[in-house]
């Protein structure tokens, strides 16, 4: 049987994977996705618990059958999902001793019982090595999909026993054209800049369109960029004085800067602004030279670098700024 994953978008490789070991016999009983919240560690994991329970005897899940339509209702008797309410250490022992006596019972109705353990990154000691007993003897049925953000909060003796396959953003335009078909409100250009800013992650771009967030985003870079053509420094520190409290915002900023100017760089091509930004990408190219362009693109892929490492504000800001003016030769 072929699992097919294609309503999950972009990590092909990852999907490739799966559908490999599926079709082979080998598929681990213990999965482990890492990624970043809103990176679609939970709809991966469904997808591959469709796909589990699937009756179709060629692609699964086929979504059409009555395993997949229970499996997507969330009503499917032996597809369990635990998501942990609250923050670090709050994935509690009793959950996972709760599975431990559960797995041993025979599928209800399917070939395989599929536990989803999100979060796995906020378990205790107490319950990952509660854990380890369904991950070293499981069931033949029996398979674990645990999800977290990072493979540093869990135990090595757990994360042995897992095969794991770390997740990333999808591609902008795909996800942008995603999240417009499922909100009839989004506009397409502000969903592109969102999926900019958050690197192809299509749960954080559209949660930030419903929060608005999207907006100051857009707000911040216009006005460094007209920032940028001023002659002196001061219009710029004080554009991103206002980033000051905020490292993640600085550093989605700066992913959605990189973009306008890739896109200033290419001005006068045939091809749309991935930016969204128009009038921020018209005063780059017409103040700007291809040289200077490239080495504010270059300039930018470095700070979203120290914006993700660097924890000290004041200093990152003073380094933007800094940066930026001696791209351009100020």
């Amino acid at each position: 049987m072929i699992m097919n994953l294609s309503r999950f978008l972009g990590n092909e490789t990852v999907k490739e994977q799966l559908s490999f070991l599926l079709a082979s016999g080998r598929l681990p009983h213990a999965i482990l996705l890492v990624g970043e919240e809103g990176i679609g560690k939970r709809t991966l994991a469904r997808e591959i618990a469709c796909a589990l329970v699937c009756r179709s005897n060629e692609e699964a899940p086929c979504h059409e059958c009555p395993q997949c339509r229970k499996a997507e209702k969330g009503v499917h008797p032996d597809i369990y999902i635990h998501i942990p309410k609250g923050g670090a250490r709050s994935f509690h022992v009793d959950v996972v001793r709760d599975v431990v006596s559960d797995i041993y019972m025979s599928p209800n109705e399917a070939p395989y019982k599929i536990y989803i353990l999100c979060n796995a990154h906020l378990m205790n000691e107490s319950a990952q090595n509660a854990l380890l007993k369904m991950l070293e003897e499981p069931p033949a049925y029996g398979v674990i999909i645990l999800t977290a953000t990072s493979k540093s909060a869990l135990l090595e003796t757990v994360l042995s026993r897992c095969t794991a396959f770390s997740l990333g953003g999808v591609d902008i335009r795909q996800g942008a054209e995603y999240i417009c078909a499922h909100n009839e409100n989004a506009d397409y250009d502000e969903a592109v800049e969102a999926m900019t800013a958050f690197n192809g992650n299509i749960g954080k771009a559209a949660e930030s369109l419903e929060n608005g967030i999207i907006k100051n985003l857009s707000h911040h870079v216009s006005e460094i960029c007209r920032a940028l053509v001023m002659p002196n420094e001061y219009e710029l520190i004080k554009c991103l004085g206002s980033l000051s409290k905020d490292r993640q915002e600085l550093s989605r900023v700066l992913a959605l800067l990189k973009t306008v100017f890739r896109d200033a760089l290419a001005a006068g091509g045939s091809g749309e602004l991935l930016s969204g930004q128009e009038l921020a990408v018209n005063k780059l190219s017409r103040e700007f030279s291809k040289e200077k362009l490239l080495k504010l693109c270059s300039a930018a892929d470095e700070l979203i670098g120290a914006a993700n490492k660097n924890a000290n504000t004041a200093l990152l800001i003073t380094k933007i700024s800094c940066s930026l003016r001696e791209a351009i030769g100020r």
